[in-house]
């Protein structure tokens, strides 16, 4: 008879990490990673405040290069650069570069910034967007222009991936919700921001300031950049490392992005409004494919729709806001005021600061309910903007607090128990969304204007207004889609066949 043979011992169970049990699956490193010295208290709370000194001036530096003033100053440009009318529409065309230039980088910089040094790649964008801030004052051509916003936005696409990698490295909750709440406040704040700094000029104004209307932003998160480089704690246990898959997701946005900036910078050319509408439809269409795709997918998809929330803060945060800066600031103009004014956008801010922290401490099973919570606070937003008087100060704070409020929640809620790659992969899709946003309020104001040939003042602030409420009444269904959609991956993630298909995720 054969031996008996004893049977194996089990595996002795792993020993409780006090404080990283509670932490979200995605932050943990994943099995069978070589530990990582500990890392004394004092440097980790250092690096810690450091990312978060990145994320409230990076973000808004980086966001800071959407907006597009020049039109305030056009006489004063085409009088120094002697531009006829021809030249003064290759001048707008050039100055609106740094989107389209913005977007084709940040697929290529997540990639870079999981495959490299995060930090490296920070330093890499922040300086080039510092170059094409100090060189805005030297722009003397049309070309020069187009060179200044191009490099402006690149630095500040490649910058951007990776603020979220060192934040994501400090595998902090709370520090992802201000990484979040941060991004939906600038989308809010940037224009009115840009247009205090660039006021409706003269022949005489100084036309180069809206190449870079806040210079200081810029100085200042090239200086945190700085003290993250110094601060950086020792020991921390490292992301996983970049797999064939992850890069492959995160890549995927470039094409269907660099087709559509280039079909977008193609509509300048004297390009119908419909025409325009149509081609930001087909770009809506294809994102929210793109975002459902990767959201099946191991790598790319969370259990809380992180690239569909990514896609509403795209399109309905910077679209949204930006254009009622606008009105707000012709407005004052024709009331014989000021400038924009920027206490209802500081509300928008600060309540999308709010709504991120307060979905960062929720319990993890809420996270979902505050995702949906937050897509209906933005359609009572456009409830609101659409059943008041959008010139109003005081209702316009009212419509950028629930506006902010639910970007804010959503954008921190979805990002929580989200691989580092489905982050990523969002991210790479918001910027392309703001762009299709940007044409689909712009076509309709420019159509509205079109069929009421305004006069007046008075007449062309009608007219914007007519096509920016046909805007909210196509961002509120937009809204309620992704709302929707967002419902039914939340719902297949989370079943037992998702989790079972998920997998690990990277990050």
């Amino acid at each position: 008879m054969p031996p008996d043979v004893p049977p194996e011992a089990p595996p002795p169970a792993p020993a409780s990490r006090p404080g990283l049990d509670a932490l979200p699956a995605a932050f943990l490193e994943p099995p069978g990673a070589r530990p990582a010295p500990p890392v004394h208290p004092a440097a980790g709370r250092l690096a810690a405040a450091a990312a978060a000194l990145l994320s409230l001036t990076a973000l808004p530096a980086i966001v800071l290069v959407l907006p597009d003033t020049t039109l305030n100053v056009v006489a004063a440009a085409a009088a120094g650069l002697g531009l006829d009318t021809g030249g003064q529409r290759a001048l707008l065309r050039a100055t609106g570069l740094s989107l389209p230039a913005l977007l084709l980088a940040v697929p290529a910089a997540a990639v870079a910034a999981r495959r490299f040094a995060a930090r490296a790649v920070l330093l890499t964008g922040v300086l080039l967007l510092l170059a094409g801030v100090l060189a805005a004052s030297l722009a003397g051509s049309v070309a020069v222009v187009g060179a200044v916003r191009a490099v402006q936005g690149a630095g500040a696409g490649i910058a951007l991936p990776a603020t979220l990698v060192i934040v994501w490295e400090r595998r902090s909750g709370p520090l992802t919700a201000v990484w979040a709440g941060t991004l939906a406040a600038g989308l809010i704040a940037a224009m009115p921001v840009a247009l205090r700094a660039v006021p409706l000029g003269g022949p005489d104004a100084d036309w180069r300031r809206a190449l870079a209307p806040v210079p200081a932003a810029a100085g200042a998160a090239a200086a945190a950049t700085l003290l993250c480089l110094v601060l950086r704690a020792k020991g921390t246990p490292p992301l996983p490392a970049l797999r064939r898959t992850e890069r492959g997701q995160l890549a995927l946005p470039l094409v269907p992005a660099a087709g559509f900036a280039f079909l977008a910078v193609l509509t300048t050319f004297q390009w119908s409004p419909g025409g325009q509408l149509a081609v930001a439809a087909v770009a809506l269409v294809a994102l929210l494919g793109l975002a459902l795709a990767g959201s099946r997918d191991a790598t790319a998809g969370s259990p809380n729709g992180c690239a569909i929330v990514m896609l509403t803060a795209g399109l309905l945060g910077y679209p949204v806001a930006g254009p009622l800066a606008g009105l707000l600031a012709a407005g004052a103009r024709a009331e014989g005021g000021g400038a924009v004014p920027l206490a209802p956008f500081l509300a928008g801010g600060a309540a999308a600061l709010a709504g991120a922290l307060t979905a960062g401490l929720l319990p993890r099973d809420a996270a979902r309910r505050a995702v949906l919570g937050g897509h209906a606070l933005v359609v009572a937003a456009v409830v609101v903007a659409l059943s008041a008087d959008l010139t109003a100060a005081p209702l316009a704070a009212l419509v950028l607090g629930l506006l902010g409020a639910g970007l804010g929640a959503a954008l921190a809620a979805a990002l929580r128990d989200a691989g580092i790659g489905a982050a990523l992969f969002g991210l790479a899709l918001c910027f392309p969304a703001v762009l299709t946003g940007q044409l689909l309020v712009l076509s309709l104001q420019v159509g509205r204007l079109q069929e009421l040939r305004p006069g007046t003042v008075a007449e062309q602030v009608y007219g914007l207004s007519a096509g920016y409420r046909l805007w909210l009444i196509s961002a509120g269904v937009i809204a309620v889609l992704l709302a929707g959609a967002c419902a039914r991956v939340t719902a297949r993630r989370n079943g037992p066949a998702g989790k079972a298909a998920a997998g690990p995720r990277a990050g």
